[in-house]
């Protein structure tokens, strides 16, 4: 156990850079999204609120999406990105396409949260509290952790075909890579039953008390 977790430190020491990168990248999109709201001009701003405020017409009509399909649509949302990440990983020329969906990512956060508490002011903030947060606790830390894992192997990849040094075993950093990706996986089906069974509950509870 403490030879593991000397592992552990010693990849995030190495390698706090990149990790440190990953999240500023986040950031960055969470921010953009929130000015980008702040940027539309009001009759955007109805236009989507009118759909938004339509679905909550329908969760206040008890017109709720099951939370088994939420759980397995949002696990495969997580999975189809998380695959996405991976596969750039193994490839130099896509290392740029993952700064990408981190970054896209962020901007998704900035914008949801950033829209729902411009329209709904202190409600807004409870509810993206309740439907947003609960989730992205844990889905973030795992698309941080894999943008920055995809973007190392590929590092990895490129530093090995620059020193031509291709007889260097690379089935363990490779194996490795496999592995946290798996935990990676499970950690977003952890995610996926969050926003199921917890927000999608406290949300359809908070929208149904305040359309009464």
């Amino acid at each position: 156990m403490y030879q593991k977790r000397t592992l552990v430190f010693n990849h995030v020491k190495e390698h706090a850079a990149i990790y440190i990168f990953m999240i500023i990248l986040f950031l960055t999109g969470v921010i953009f999204g929130a000015i980008i709201v702040n940027s539309m001009n009001p009759v955007q701003k109805l236009d989507l609120f009118f759909y938004l405020e339509r679905f909550f017409g329908q969760i206040a009509d008890n017109q709720q999406i099951e939370n088994s399909e939420i759980l397995k649509s949002s696990f495969f949302y997580h999975a189809k990105y998380l695959l996405l990440l991976f596969i750039l990983g193994l490839s130099v020329i896509g290392l740029p396409i993952v700064w990408i969906l981190i970054f896209l990512k962020g901007l998704v956060v900035g914008f949801s949260v950033g829209f729902i508490v411009n329209q709904l002011g202190l409600q807004g903030l409870f509810l993206a509290s309740l439907s947003i947060a609960p989730q992205n606790i844990i889905i973030i830390p795992i698309y941080i952790l894999a943008g920055s894992l995809s973007m190392i192997f590929s590092l990895t990849l490129l530093g090995k075909l620059f020193s031509h040094k291709f007889t260097q075993p690379i089935l363990q950093p490779f194996g490795r890579y496999i592995t946290m990706f798996a935990l990676l996986l499970a950690g977003s089906l952890i995610a996926a039953g969050l926003e199921a069974f917890v927000a999608n509950e406290a949300m359809e509870t908070l929208i149904q008390s305040l359309y009464k």
